[in-house]
């Protein structure tokens, strides 16, 4: 079951300015993500589900686990065949190739208001 899933935030390097988190069910990695924060802002730039696991929810509660912790999360330059997935996950277009989710009650630029 995807409540059996642990991440685990790898060290950050000096070549990158990109963090990346292991996703692991059981002690079986079941794929990773990178992205990078800014404040409370979520910047997702992949988020892979290796194809042996897909299927199973993994990647949708890896989300809702970062919804419980990020006031605002971007969905970097989405892939046409991914847009279901972010809708789906309650992101909306943001007009330019990036999907993103605020936290109701929760704005993170003044145009937000």
């Amino acid at each position: 079951m995807p409540h059996e899933l642990s991440f685990t935030l790898l060290p950050a390097t000096q070549s990158s300015d990109y963090r990346w988190l292991n996703i692991d069910r059981n002690g079986q990695r079941v794929g990773k993500a990178r992205g990078r924060v800014n404040d409370n802002v979520l910047t997702i730039y992949s988020i892979i589900i290796f194809p042996e696991f897909e299927g199973k929810n993994y990647g949708s509660k890896t989300i809702e686990v970062f919804k419980e912790h990020f006031n605002t999360i971007i969905a970097d330059r989405v892939r046409p065949a991914a847009v279901g997935f972010w809708e789906k996950m309650g992101f909306s277009n943001s007009g330019d190739g990036s999907y993103v989710f605020h936290k109701k009650g929760h704005c993170s630029r003044i145009e937000d208001f």
